[in-house]
């Protein structure tokens, strides 16, 4: 979803060269496979394949790999840059792998912060923020953090997020389907959720508490359920998904491809998450969006827009889907420069700095 504003907006420029490198660390076609058809990204030149594992695994899987592919450039070429984006163990190992052969790094959302190290993404923008030569920002928090954290300014670049570059292209489309058709469903009229982080799910306590409160909540509020495949793992091992699927007014469904998520989130009443993505998408749509996370890297999210943290705290969520029942919840507005640009401010940044014209993304 990051790179494919970023393709255009390079291919658009005729300057640059590149060569699109997917790690394969989001493996499952429900998950991977259909962003590519959905967003008209064209298939990777280079796939690692590197699947899931543990996290030291899955860093030396991409270390390995990625190395002997920047080691030979592009048609022969030394690659003048490497971009990465986001904040996944992709993300790093790339990156370190690029440190390494003095390919100069550029590194979209750099910045974000959580300040919750036990978070493995929070270690990856750390380390990777510490090694980039061009560190392409999303909101003015970033800034202040890579500021204390004594990041040379000439480096920065407060360009705007590219998640919204690629949620304004696709929104029409998205709409058109006819996924809330084919639920029953009509727009405002449900909520949306989706968990899948292990403070959410790994706990069978937590997780049925919070159940309960999305169950009672579907007696006024159809909900919709994603379940992500770990997600429906948990369920199934505590004895949980069976009930689930009696609810007449909760519907599960497998993961989604990208344009029928959006078909849904765009739509909802109130979204109910502990996706990162999903906290910037609902602030630009005007969405209540509960984030169930003690913090967020995004905290312009909270501040400005339309999300709030709820942690797992299952009372606090109900509170707050009352509000939304009540229509008492304020929305907040959008921050700046999230208006579909930033893949453009991006593209402006990379080539000011070119010496030649490979890059990998």
């Amino acid at each position: 979803m990051k790179v494919a504003p970023l393709l255009r907006a390079s291919m658009a420029t005729g300057r640059i060269s590149h060569s699109l490198i997917h790690t394969g660390q989001h493996y499952d076609k429900a998950l991977s496979d259909v962003f590519f058809e959905q967003l008209d990204i064209p298939r990777p030149d280079v796939s690692l394949d590197v699947g899931s594992g543990t996290q030291a695994g899955q860093t030396a899987k991409i270390l390995e790999r990625i190395e002997p592919v920047l080691a030979d450039g592009l048609d022969g070429e030394p690659f003048d840059w490497l971009i990465v984006v986001g904040d996944v163990n992709s993300t790093m190992a790339a990156a370190l792998a690029a440190a390494k052969l003095n390919i100069p790094i550029a590194h979209v959302e750099a910045g974000l912060r959580s300040f919750d190290r036990t978070m493995p993404e929070e270690i990856n923008r750390i380390v990777t923020d510490s090694i980039s030569d061009l560190l392409l920002v999303s909101d003015p928090a970033g800034l202040e953090h890579l500021a204390k954290e004594g990041h040379d300014n000439s480096k920065v670049h407060l360009v705007g997020n590219l998640m919204i570059d690629t949620l304004m292209h696709s929104l029409t489309k998205a709409k058109e389907l006819g996924t809330l058709n084919e639920l029953g469903l009509t727009p405002s009229s449900y909520g949306l959720v989706t968990l899948h982080r292990p403070s959410n799910v790994d706990d069978p306590k937590t997780l049925k508490n919070l159940l309960d409160v999305l169950v009672k909540t579907s007696l006024e509020l159809p909900l919709v359920f994603a379940v992500h495949p770990r997600t429906k793992a948990r369920l199934e091992s505590f004895g949980l998904l069976a009930g689930l699927e009696a609810e007449p007014n909760l519907t599960l469904l497998p993961p989604q491809g990208y344009l029928e998520f959006l078909c849904l989130s765009s739509q909802a009443r109130v979204v109910v998450t502990d996706s990162g993505g999903l906290q910037e998408e609902t602030t630009v749509l005007g969405i209540p969006c509960l984030t169930m996370r003690e913090n967020t890297e995004r905290p312009i999210t909270v501040s400005e827009g339309s999300s709030t943290l709820i942690g797992n705290d299952a009372d606090l969520l109900a509170q707050n889907l009352r509000l939304v029942l009540d229509d008492k919840y304020d929305i907040g507005q959008c921050p700046e420069l999230w208006d579909g640009k930033a893949a453009d401010r991006i593209v402006g940044a990379i080539s000011g700095t070119l010496t030649a014209q490979p890059t990998a993304l």
